[in-house]
């Protein structure tokens, strides 16, 4: 596939891992649409925050993944598809559940509709760690149960299977990547990374976060959105689901802990209940297998293990420490 030539699509364009995949694909020459949420001041989220250079370069369309008309124009004469669009926050979704069904699932099933009726070449439907639940068995493969813990990873399970039904149905070319817990410059505060940093950048010692003790497999954003492009053009991916993950897990309390060397400081953490996740909810330990992506694409993490994860988590912090960029975060404010 042409590089120059090719046209491709990514929903959720203005989000945290769908911004740095778009600057990704402008970089290495791909022609990019990006679908971003439509508001009233005409803002494109984080991508904004690229340079003048990449923002030339990108085709931004306004709209709603909730809309199948404005989803099928978005999509129309695209030849890739990166869906990302969804409502991600698990607090939220204990206080919003519909907006999770209406987002996630009837999102997706608009943009699969459409890539069948106008046969797109592919499509990378973007999966999550969360629908495995707490790991029954590690390192997580592919064929490990999928759990409904929360309303969120219930939509996205339903999503999920949506979206292979119709590969399996249609022979619709469908992908999906189930990337474990990204981190990385602009992501949101509800995530645990940004907000130990932006409470330690704002001059607090003393942080308020939610259980310390469960594990997650963190994967700097750079890998994710490699794997999304490997995926997405690879011939060997399509009816496949493939988990982007380090092989590498960390508890709460422990990424806490080195954030704080990171940056230089001691800190005491006190466990804020509203952070905390209802008991049966919470995902105790996720640690992922990454062996499926590695044999079909050639893909690995350049930021594995403990020496990466501390290589990510200065560039994140390098990030978040710029007052410009801190400005855009109400740290210490907890946000669902």
């Amino acid at each position: 596939m042409s590089k120059s030539k090719s046209k491709v699509l990514v929903t959720g364009a203005d989000g945290f891992i769908g911004s740095h995949l778009v600057e990704k694909l402008v970089e290495s020459g791909y022609n990019v649409r990006a679908f971003c949420f439509y508001n009233s001041n005409g803002s494109w989220g984080w991508l904004d925050n690229l340079s003048k250079e990449v923002q030339a370069q990108i085709d931004v369309v306004l709209g709603d993944i909730r809309d199948p008309l404005c989803v099928r124009e978005a999509m129309r004469s695209c030849d890739v598809v990166f869906h990302l669009a969804a409502l991600i926050a698990i607090p939220f979704s204990y206080q919003a559940p519909k907006s999770y069904i209406d987002t996630n699932i009837y999102g997706t099933l608009n943009v699969i509709q459409a890539a069948r009726e106008l046969e797109i070449s592919k499509v990378v439907h973007t999966s999550t760690s969360e629908t495995y639940g707490s790991a029954q068995y590690v390192p997580i493969d592919e064929k490990h149960p999928v759990v409904g813990q929360s309303p969120y990873s219930a939509s996205k399970i339903a999503a999920d299977q949506l979206a292979i039904s119709y590969w399996r149905s249609f022979g619709t070319p469908i992908a999906i990547l189930r990337p474990f817990n990204t981190y990385g410059p602009r992501q949101s505060a509800r995530a645990v990374i940004p907000t130990i940093i932006t409470q330690v950048a704002a001059g607090k010692r003393k942080i308020n976060l939610g259980s310390l003790t469960p594990t997650r497999d963190f994967n700097f954003v750079d890998d994710t959105c490699n794997a999304f492009m490997a995926v997405a053009f690879s011939d060997k991916t399509t009816g496949n689901i493939l988990n982007s993950a380090s092989r590498f897990e960390i508890s709460i309390g422990d990424t806490a802990a080195l954030i704080a060397s990171i940056m230089n400081v001691n800190l005491e953490i006190n466990t804020d209940q509203a952070r905390v996740r209802p008991k049966t909810s919470e995902v105790d330990r996720l640690f992922g297998d990454n062996s499926l992506i590695n044999k079909l694409t050639g893909w690995s993490p350049s930021f594995g293990n403990m020496d990466g994860f501390r290589r990510g988590l200065a560039i994140t912090v390098d990030w978040f420490d710029k007052k410009e960029n801190l400005s855009f975060y109400k740290q210490g404010i907890y946000s669902i």
